[in-house]
């Protein structure tokens, strides 16, 4: 049967027409939803009933949404098309209801299917009894699903005792598709504005909480509101906060209040320091001293103002859910026995909600400050606040943050102490956590195998270590590991030696501030993403431009220098006995036209890479092979391959990879002044391929490493003849217009190593 029936070519052409008219009507219906005056799929779903019946004369159509979840059509979602009156088509408003699906009816036949049904070919359905009542002789149900997803079902009722031809039946079939990206779309952005609205009342209810807990900007501010009531409540006349340091030795002063203070000693205090605050701070107990002036506590006493008299104090620890010391909160007044035992209770009670403020003080404060740095500065210093604050949260003196890269974990930040630079990703406590994907805890790193640098941990003394891994997305894929190492005190009080190496509270923040380091790693990467896109995008198109150039400069030096060759050989025939007796003549003409005809040749190598490349799958080791042959390297360059010849298909341009990879050689030549190694590395990653080239020559500074890449850079001047010395910004051009990527990885003194990232060749694509 012919695709158009028993249409003439002229009608065929027509409805073809008439059709596409439409689909573009409907598609640009569908890119318009979300848009501020588009919020739903109501007017295109309304477009491709109405274009349905166009493209099958005689025909009426509906389409209900479907909820596959529940397995039910939703009845206000109907939308309808006919070409009869409004009265004849629907009756009166009330009857609107009346086709909606039956549970067995071929609707739901469809939906179970996942393929288009006509009625005639359904011997046991009838048509809808609505719709047989008026006249309809045959009907087409046709699913509409994305993404394996039923979403609706279009329906086209006849009222012809005819088939649909195939044409009809290829034309409501790009309507289908039409209608379920329209719904899928609608709930979809439907979906997102949800999340986007809960989102918003977490923050909101996140903001809230914090006024809760402290209605101050600043830990010190809350600090001193706390102070000033427990002044208030207890009739003291001066109060002070002094807080644990990251080191564990030094209580330090964050806020102090009174009346005529003079000569405040808000010195930092010494741990092991003869005062009444170090003294509860050792004990985790709070002391009610009636009398300053007695025994023992005149030999301890350590004013808080040299020039006041104090008789009575009242301190008590700021000890978390834990038992852990987060400092001391103290009170004075001249008077004796000022303070008494509900005065100690209170100022208890107080201490809880001080370290309460405290704790979640800094956690908004670290949150806060880590979402700014996110979005408003590079990944690195992003990172380099969370190990910092991550040290701050749990009182440790040493953090670091590790970035997984292939077998391997590599220091991407640090705050306090010195790590290595490089752990292995197998048979490592750091490793271990990246693997298993979950937190690892032990309470002494130095005679724990597992700790990659014992010695490390030896010389700062560290025994405990926190370390989570840093997940990312809803499969939570290991990008790293975050870890916090402490020491223990010599000697442990009661409280300290019931209480575990690290509290849930403790993983719970070092978890949540890993989740902001893998959204500053992820961040970054699309930012990265981003620009490699621009960059591509704006390399193609000045190509585009320069290619006409290039195209025209080259016809244009065909034409002018092409000529010289000609001119030479045209003298050397007619002036034969003159060449003939002039031996310096003849040199000079010889030499002219060999360096007219090198001329060109060069041009037309360099400008050959402006045209458009083709890429197709390329091994990297023939194109290395390649590249070795035409740098035509000195003798005294040593070259050391390692596994290339196991690397999987690229895609990339044959002729452009061969010549990214001769500049690097040849760059690398005349860096080491033609004594050296270079050595080339490879290794394929799931989506990648990386190849590394590197020199022992003098390296490039770090003041150049952004620079090196630039067309006017200059900084290693080519020594080859027949070059027009790009160097590396062709490099750098190429790899991007492949698709791929280049990074200088090390700088001076330690030579030159350049990473080149190529896609690998997937069979199936």
């Amino acid at each position: 049967m012919n695709l158009s029936e028993n249409l003439s070519p002229g009608e065929t052409d027509a409805r073809l027409l008439e059709a596409l008219a439409s689909l573009n009507q409907i598609s640009d219906a569908i890119n318009r939803i979300g848009s501020e005056d588009v919020i739903s799929s109501a007017d295109s779903l309304q477009l491709i009933v109405e274009s349905a019946i166009r493209v099958v004369p005689g025909s009426s159509a509906v389409i209900y949404t479907y909820d596959e979840a529940r397995g039910t059509f939703e009845r206000e979602s109907r939308v309808s098309a006919s070409p009869l009156p409004l009265q004849e088509q629907d009756g009166n408003q009330s009857d609107v209801a009346d086709d909606f699906p039956r549970p067995n009816g071929i609707g739901t036949r469809a939906i179970q299917q996942r393929r288009g049904l006509v009625s005639y070919e359904q011997t046991d359905l009838d048509v809808h009894p609505y719709h047989a009542a008026r006249g309809v002789r045959a009907v087409g149900c046709f699913p509409l699903i994305v993404a394996e997803q039923a979403v609706g079902v279009l329906y086209i009722y006849l009222r012809e005792a005819r088939p649909f031809t195939r044409l009809e039946l290829l034309m409501l079939e790009n309507f289908v598709h039409q209608a379920a990206m329209a719904i899928y779309h609608t709930r979809r952005l439907a979906a997102m504005r949800r999340n986007l609205a809960r989102k918003e009342e977490e923050l909101t209810r996140l903001r809230r909480a914090g006024m809760l807990i402290s209605s101050r900007l600043r830990l010190e501010e809350t600090l001193e509101a706390i102070l000033q009531l427990a002044l208030e409540i207890t009739d003291a006349h001066y109060g002070i906060f002094r807080l644990l340091d990251k080191s564990g030795q030094n209580l330090v002063t964050r806020a102090y209040a009174g009346d005529a203070l003079t000569r405040p000693k808000i010195e930092a205090l010494p741990l092991d320091s003869n005062s009444i605050m170090a003294y509860v701070a050792r004990n985790r107990q709070p002391i009610l001293v009636h009398d300053l002036q007695s025994e023992p506590w005149a030999a301890m006493y350590y004013p808080l103002d040299a020039d006041l008299q104090m008789r009575s104090e009242l301190a008590v620890p700021l000890l978390d859910s834990g038992g852990r010391l987060e400092g001391v909160l103290n009170l004075e007044s001249p008077e004796p026995g000022a303070f008494d035992e509900d005065d100690r209770h209170m100022l208890q009670s107080l201490a809880v909600y001080a370290v309460t403020a405290i704790q979640e003080m800094r956690l908004l404060n670290a949150v806060e400050e880590a979402a700014r740095r996110i979005f408003s500065q590079p990944c690195a210093q992003a990172l380099e606040h969370l190990a910092e604050a991550a040290c701050d949260l749990l009182n440790a003196p040493s953090s670091a943050l590790w970035l997984r890269r292939e077998h391997e974990l590599l220091l991407a930040a640090s705050a306090g102490g010195v790590h290595s630079e490089r752990i292995p990703l197998e048979d490592s406590l750091t490793g271990q956590a990246v693997l298993s994907r979950e937190a690892i805890m032990t309470d002494d790193v130095r005679s724990d195998p597992r700790f990659h640098r014992r010695d490390l941990a030896q010389s700062q003394h560290w025994t405990r270590a926190l370390i989570v891994p840093l997940l990312a997305g809803e499969e939570g894929q290991p990008l790293g590991a975050f870890g916090v190492y402490s020491t223990t005190p010599e000697t442990k009080t009661p409280v300290e030696m019931e209480q575990p190496v690290w509290r849930d509270w403790d993983r719970k923040v070092l978890t949540f501030l890993a989740h902001y380091a893998a959204l500053a790693v992820q961040n970054e990467s699309h930012q990265q993403a981003l620009r490699a896109a621009q960059e591509q995008r704006s390399v193609a198109e000045t190509f585009a431009a320069v290619g006409d150039i290039a195209s025209n400069l080259l016809h244009h030096l065909n034409n002018k220098v092409g000529t010289i060759p000609v001119r030479v050989q045209s003298i050397q025939e007619k002036r034969a006995s003159l060449v003939e007796n002039d031996p310096y003549l003849a040199r000079n003409l010889s030499e002219i036209e060999r360096c007219a005809m090198e001329a060109m040749q060069t041009v037309r190598e360099n400008l050959s890479h402006l045209r458009p490349i083709r890429l197709e799958p390329v091994y990297v080791a023939a194109r290395i092979a390649e590249a070795l042959k035409a740098a035509n390297l000195p003798p005294g360059i040593e070259v050391h391959i390692e596994g290339l010849e196991r690397l999987p298909l690229v895609m990339a341009g044959g002729q452009s990879l061969t010549f990214v990879f001769t500049n690097l050689l040849e760059n690398a030549a005349d860096a080491m002044r033609g004594r050296g190694r270079i050595e080339i590395h490879g290794q394929a990653g799931p989506d990648w391929v990386e190849i590394t080239v590197s020199d022992n020559g003098p390296g490039i500074p770090h003041e150049l490493a952004e620079r090196i890449f630039e067309l006017n850079f200059s900084g290693r001047a080519t020594s080859r003849p027949g070059k027009l010395g790009f160097g590396l910004w062709w490099v750098k051009t190429l790899m991007t217009r492949l698709g791929g990527s280049v990074e200088l990885e090390s700088g001076a003194p330690h030579g030159a190593s350049f990473r080149l990232r190529l896609p690998r060749h997937k069979e199936n694509a």
